[in-house]
C-alpha cells in the first residue's frame, strides 16, 4: 500500500489515456440524454448512498470482524466509484455517459458522505467518533483523470472523427492491458496486507462486492431501465474508489489495519468486474447468433 512512482504518475498517465480514448466515443448527446433521463442517475445514487453502507454493516455485524477492519469495510462503502469502473462499462458495452455523470455527482457527494459515514462507524465500532476532513485533494484528482481527458477525447472526435473511430479498437486493447497491470500491481503491493488479512475480511469483502453488483444491475433491470444503463450502475456501485479509503486510512485516520479492507476489496473487485464484464459480453454474443440463427 505504499506510494510509488508507478502508482503516482504512471498509472494515473495511462487511465487518462483510456479516458481520453472513451472521450472519443462519446458525444455532448451522450450526455444530454442522461439528463433527460435523470432515474438511471438518481437510482446509481441511491443505491450508493443509502443501500451499500448498510449491506457493509450487515456484514461486519454477521461476520463479527475486529472493529478497526469493520470500520475499513465502512469507509468502502462510503468511497464512490473510481475510474476504472468507467473502462470495465465500456469493456462490457454500458452506457459510460451515465458511469461519468455518476462518477463525477458522485465524487463530489462523497465529500459531505464520506465523512458522515466513517464518523458513524469510528462511534459504533471504536466508540469514538473522528473528525474526518473531506477528502477535497483527492477528490480533484479524480476530475482531472477523468473529465478532462473524456472532454479532450470528445472534442477530438468533433474535429476528427475517422481518427476517433479508428483508435477505438487499439485504445480498448489497451484498456484490458492497464487493468491486467492494475490487478498485478494491486497484488504486488498489497501482498503482505492480503496474506496477513485475507482469511479475516476477505470473504466479507468478496460478499460486499458482490452484493453491491448484483445490487447495481438487478435493481435498475426491475426497474425496467435500459440494460446498457443497469450495466453502467453495477460498474459504478461495484467498483469502489480503493485508493481513496487507503488515503483516508493511511493519511487521515493514520491506521494501517482500517486501509486493509480496501487493499484486499480493491484486488477481489478487479478480478469479479472482469468475470461479470465476461459474461455480459458472451450473453451479448450468444443473443446475437441466436437472432441469426
Amino acid at each position: 500500500m505504499q506510494a510509488t512512482l508507478l502508482t503516482n504518475l504512471m498509472l494515473p498517465l495511462a487511465l487518462g489515456v483510456i479516458m481520453l480514448g472513451l472521450g472519443l466515443g462519446l458525444t455532448v448527446e451522450d450526455f444530454r440524454r442522461v439528463a433527460r433521463y435523470p432515474r438511471a442517475v438518481l437510482v446509481g445514487l441511491a443505491l450508493q448512498t443509502l443501500l451499500l453502507p448498510w449491506v457493509a454493516f450487515a456484514l461486519a455485524l454477521a461476520f463479527r470482524l475486529p472493529p478497526e477492519l469493520a470500520v475499513g469495510l465502512m469507509l468502502v462503502a462510503a468511497s464512490p466509484g473510481g475510474a476504472t469502473a468507467n473502462i470495465y462499462s465500456h469493456l462490457a458495452r454500458g452506457d459510460v455517459a451515465l458511469n461519468i455523470t455518476l462518477t463525477a455527482i458522485n465524487s463530489v457527494l462523497c465529500l459531505l458522505t464520506l465523512p458522515v459515514i466513517l464518523d458513524l462507524a469510528l462511534e459504533y465500532f471504536l466508540g469514538a467518533g473522528q473528525f474526518v476532513p473531506p477528502p477535497t485533494r483527492k477528490i480533484i484528482e479524480v476530475a482531472v483523470i477523468i473529465l478532462l481527458p473524456v472532454l479532450l477525447g470528445m472534442t477530438l472526435r468533433g474535429l476528427a472523427p475517422t481518427l476517433a473511430a479508428r483508435a477505438e479498437k487499439p485504445l480498448r486493447l489497451l484498456a484490458v492491458l492497464v487493468l491486467a497491470l492494475l490487478v498485478a500491481i494491486a497484488v504486488a503491493q498489497s501482498w503482505q496486507v492480503l496474506a496477513s488479512y485475507f482469511a479475516a475480511v476477505g470473504l466479507a469483502c468478496l460478499l460486499f462486492n458482490l452484493a453491491s453488483m448484483g445490487a447495481g444491475y438487478a435493481a435498475p433491470l426491475a426497474l425496467r431501465l435500459p440494460r446498457r444503463q443497469a450495466i453502467a450502475i453495477a460498474m459504478e456501485i461495484g467498483i469502489h474508489n480503493g485508493t481513496l479509503a487507503i488515503f483516508v486510512a493511511l493519511n487521515v485516520l493514520e491506521n494501517a489495519t482500517i486501509a486493509a479492507p480496501a487493499a484486499v476489496y480493491s484486488l477481489l473487485m478487479f478480478l469479479t468486474a472482469a468475470a461479470f464484464a465476461w459474461w455480459l459480453v458472451r450473453s451479448d454474443a450468444q443473443k446475437r447468433e441466436g437472432a441469426v440463427a
